[in-house]
C-alpha cells in the first residue's frame, strides 16, 4: 500500500472522527439510560470496583478474589435484563465501530486492517482525478475489433494488440520493474482508454496514480512555481512523486517556454526518482520533437516504450454503429 504522508494522515484523521463520533454517541446513551434506569449506574459502578479489585489480584496483592468473576458475571446479567426490560437493546450501553475487527483503529496486531487499505484505495481514486471515468473502464473492456487488419507494415490491429500487451505487461511487472509507456498515433484510437485501463488496475492494487490533462498539469505546476503561498509549492510534490502519473493529450496545450521547462523538469525528476510515467499524445514524431526540444525527445526516446497507435476513430465508429467500448 503506497500512500504519502497527507494521505496516510488524512485516514487516520477519518478514524479519528469515527472513534470521536461513536464515544459521544456511547456517552449520549448512558445519560439516557442512567436517566431511566437509576440501578444501572449502581451496578456500573460495582463492575468497575469488583474490575480493580481483580486486577490488584492478579498482580499478587493480598486481595481476596471472593468469586469476583462470578459476581461481575451476575452483575453484568443484571444489566443486560434491565435494558431489556426498559425496552434498550443489550448492547445499548457497549462502544460501537464501523469496523469491529480494528475497532476504528485501523489496524490489527500491527497489520492494516482490510478497512484501512479499502479507505486507501477510495482516496487513490478519489485524488486521482478520474475515478468517475475508470468505473467503466477495464482492460476486458478494450476490443481489438475497431482496428482494421489489412496489410501494411504493421496494420492497426497489430499495434493495437501490441500496445494493448505491452500496457498489461506494464501492469503486471510493475512491482518489479520500472518502465515508462509513450503513446502517440491518430486521434482516439484507444490510448486515453489504455492509460485508464492501467490506473485501474494499479489503483485497485493501492498504489497512487495521479491523471492530468496536459493543459491541467501545466496549469497546477505554473500555480505551484509563480504562487508566493507555500502550501501551493507543496501541492506539486505529489506530481513528482506519486507511483504512476499519466500525461494524457501532450500537445494540445498552449506551448511557452515555461511548459517546454516544466516538462523536462517533471520527465527528469520522475526518472531520477524511478516514478513511472505515461505520456499520451496526437503529435507525430517529428513534430513533437520540433514543438518540445531535442532534449525531451532524446529523454523520452531513451527511457520510454514507445507505442504507437493508428486507425480511425473508435468513437465516431460506436456513434456510427450505436455501440459502446
Amino acid at each position: 500500500m503506497t500512500l504519502q504522508n497527507p494521505q496516510y494522515d488524512e485516514i487516520m484523521r477519518n478514524y479519528n472522527r469515527r472513534q470521536l463520533n461513536h464515544k459521544n454517541n456511547l456517552d449520549e446513551h448512558i445519560t439516557i439510560a442512567y436517566k431511566k434506569i437509576p440501578r444501572l449506574e449502581e451496578i456500573d459502578q460495582e463492575i468497575a470496583s469488583l474490575s480493580i479489585q481483580k486486577a490488584r489480584y492478579l498482580l499478587g496483592e493480598n486481595v481476596s478474589d471472593l468469586n469476583l468473576n462470578d459476581i461481575i458475571e451476575s452483575l453484568s446479567e443484571e444489566r443486560i435484563a434491565l435494558l431489556s426490560m426498559h425496552g434498550f437493546a443489550k448492547d445499548y450501553l457497549q462502544m460501537h465501530y464501523d469496523c469491529p475487527q480494528c475497532k476504528d483503529t485501523g489496524y490489527i496486531d500491527g497489520d492494516k486492517c482490510s478497512c484501512f487499505k479499502r479507505a486507501a484505495i477510495e482516496l487513490l481514486y478519489d485524488q486521482s482525478n478520474i475515478k468517475d471515468i475508470l468505473k467503466q473502464t477495464d482492460f476486458a473492456s478494450f476490443s481489438l475489433d475497431y482496428y482494421a487488419s489489412e496489410p501494411k507494415d504493421l496494420s492497426s490491429r497489430d499495434l493495437a494488440a501490441v500496445a494493448f500487451n505491452s500496457a498489461k505487461a506494464f501492469v503486471d511487472d510493475f512491482r518489479t520493474s520500472f518502465d515508462n509507456l509513450f503513446l502517440y498515433g491518430d486521434t482516439g484510437v484507444g490510448k486515453t482508454f489504455l492509460s485508464h485501463c492501467i490506473a485501474r488496475q494499479l489503483l485497485d492494487r493501492g498504489l497512487c496514480v495521479i491523471y492530468f490533462s496536459a493543459f491541467d498539469l501545466f496549469k497546477r505546476l505554473a500555480k505551484g512555481t509563480f504562487s508566493h503561498n507555500i502550501e501551493d509549492a507543496k501541492q506539486n510534490e505529489p506530481i513528482f512523486d506519486c507511483d504512476l502519473l499519466i500525461i494524457d493529450d501532450l500537445g494540445t496545450e498552449l506551448t511557452n517556454s515555461f511548459v517546454t521547462s516544466s516538462l523536462f523538469l517533471c520527465i527528469n525528476e520522475r526518472l531520477m526518482r524511478r516514478k513511472p510515467t505515461i505520456i499520451s499524445t496526437n503529435l507525430a514524431l517529428e513534430d513533437f520533437s520540433e514543438i518540445y526540444s531535442e532534449r525531451i525527445f532524446s529523454r523520452i526516446s531513451s527511457n520510454y516504450t514507445m507505442l504507437k497507435m493508428i486507425g480511425d476513430d473508435i468513437r465516431i465508429q460506436q456513434k456510427l454503429s450505436g455501440g459502446n467500448q
